[in-house]
């Protein structure tokens, strides 16, 4: 395993990956490349998946090569581009023993609807291991069967909350880190702490905050009230409709369901968020609240 172990006393000195974290370090020289990067955070069942799915087809119909990583033991995170859950990294790696040379590309990359190329990362078993020493050796078989070098988006699908430094580790690689959330005080407290996750790996790292993705929400009043807040803004607000409900559980991205007015206005928020990630903005200095400052701001007067 490629891990490098930091003994105790030097931790405190080094602060390695932001303060007072201790998780599996990555080695320093495995960068990504000339691809633009962009990690998606937000509370567990918030619509992660479908919105980097949705996302991913976007930046393709854009003409962009697009390479989707899910970072969740799930592994469900392309289904919609692949129609199958794929094998996961962990998996194919287990099979010859984690001897990476002997793996071919079609053993863990799939292309999926409209060319964009799918990855499952997955992760150790529940109890066991790190998913950052995962997260590393993803992008490792990526470059080391040249995958990014012609790559123009890479996209991480990140388990749930940020609950540990290891289910961080793709913000190590990324350039802006998308926030989905609902307009919900369960969701919103979920921001808050990715917030402060992103805002420790900004210290040593070259991510930054991109902005957030209001889901399954028909008002954004509390999303503004937190944004406002912190320093955030919204980038891209899609509405709780039942075709986005009904794509997933015909495996299918939004860009292949039957079309209809309501669908069309939400594969232009789809292709209009992809336009401006490519384009790029300003980071956003955020400022996290207080646990209970956050509690005391949300809700109705």
């Amino acid at each position: 395993m490629n891990v490098v172990n930091i003994p105790v006393s030097d931790m405190k000195s080094r602060r390695p990956d932001g303060e007072g974290s201790v998780q599996v370090q990555l080695d320093p020289n495995l960068k990504i490349g000339k691809a633009k990067v962009f990690a998606v955070y937000g509370k567990g069942g918030i619509g992660k998946s479908t919105t980097s799915s949705n996302l991913s087809v976007a930046f393709s119909k854009l003409g962009k090569r697009v390479i989707q990583i899910g970072c969740d033991p799930k592994h469900d995170s392309t289904f919609t581009l692949t129609k199958k859950l794929m094998p996961t990294v962990i998996d194919v790696l287990e099979k010859v023993d984690f001897h990476s040379e002997e793996l071919r590309v079609e053993d863990f990359v799939y292309e999926g609807y409209n060319g964009v190329m799918c990855v499952e990362a997955g992760g150790p078993p529940a109890g066991t291991g790190c998913g950052g020493y995962v997260v590393g050796q993803t992008v490792k078989l990526l470059k080391e069967h040249h995958l990014l070098d012609d790559t123009d988006v890479v996209i991480f699908d990140v388990l749930g909350d940020v609950v540990c430094g290891g289910f961080a580790a793709p913000l190590q690689h990324a350039d802006r880190a998308l926030i989905v959330t609902a307009n919900d005080f369960d969701s919103i407290f979920a921001m808050n702490r990715i917030v402060q996750a992103i805002g420790a790996k900004a210290k040593n790292y070259n991510v930054r905050l991109g902005g957030v993705i209001a889901n399954r929400s028909a008002a954004t009043d509390q999303i503004d009230k937190f944004n406002e807040k912190v320093g955030l803004k919204t980038m891209a607000h899609f509405p709780d409709l039942d075709v986005i409900r009904r794509s997933r559980l015909k495996k299918s991205t939004l860009f292949e369901m039957e079309q209809s007015p309501e669908l069309d206005k939400v594969q232009q928020e789809y292709l209009r968020l992809a336009a401006a990630l490519w384009a790029g903005s300003d980071p956003l200095p955020a400022i996290p609240m207080k646990d209970r400052d956050i509690f005391d701001l949300l809700g109705f007067d």
